[in-house]
């Protein structure tokens, strides 16, 4: 008698403690000229960085290959220490430009700042399990809203993120998503510091 042929186990999701701003290091934007798709990362050159949490002060630079768009960021400073940005909302942290890969979803918005960033929300919402193996102080993954994590809109919001990585391969001005534009909704600044003793 032949066995039984091996069902697969319920999807698990383990988070680790992955914060949000370990997405920052590439962030697509909607260019401020041409309304394309332009592209936000640390400085050409700088090394890199030995923390993560390092991202929120690295210099910037937008980048638009749609018109050539180019512009500059770096932190602010206060006494001897660097300003970080702030991650979360609508805008990226450091132009303040609205996000590219934002959809409506479930009567509200759904964001990522970069692919990378989609697979891994899409990783959680999948999970039919997910187990907790850090602190939720700081972990994305806990401070997802209510309806991101609810099982009742797991097929909607995956649909959601579907359409965000489909956006991401897409950088005409007519490509943009209606729901990709200005709303403040970026969060309050904490007065995160850093201390200098780098290049940048």
């Amino acid at each position: 008698m032949s066995a039984e042929p091996t069902r697969p186990g319920p999807v698990r999701h383990h988070d680790h403690g992955t914060w949000l701003v370990q997405f920052t290091g590439r962030v697509l934007v909607v260019c401020p000229r041409c309304g394309g798709r332009a592209l936000v990362t640390p400085r050409p050159g700088l090394p890199a960085p030995k923390y993560f949490s390092a991202l929120l002060f690295l210099p910037r630079r937008l980048t638009c290959g749609g018109c050539g768009a180019v512009a500059g960021w770096t932190a602010g400073q206060r006494g001897g220490g660097l300003v970080g940005a702030v991650p979360g909302g609508t805008e990226d942290p450091f132009f303040r430009r609205p996000l590219w890969l934002q959809t409506r979803c479930a009567g509200r918005v759904l964001w990522a700042y970069d692919e990378k960033h989609v697979d891994a929300l899409a990783a959680y919402v999948r999970a039919r399990h997910r187990v907790r193996h850090a602190s939720p102080t700081m972990s994305m993954f806990a401070r997802l809203p209510a309806w991101m994590k609810s099982a009742d809109r797991r097929e909607e919001v995956l649909a959601g993120l579907t359409t965000l990585r489909t956006l991401a391969g897409r950088t005409a001005p007519a490509d943009r998503s209606d729901a990709a534009h200005e709303r403040g909704d970026r969060p309050r600044h904490h007065g995160s510091l850093l201390f200098r003793g780098g290049p940048y």
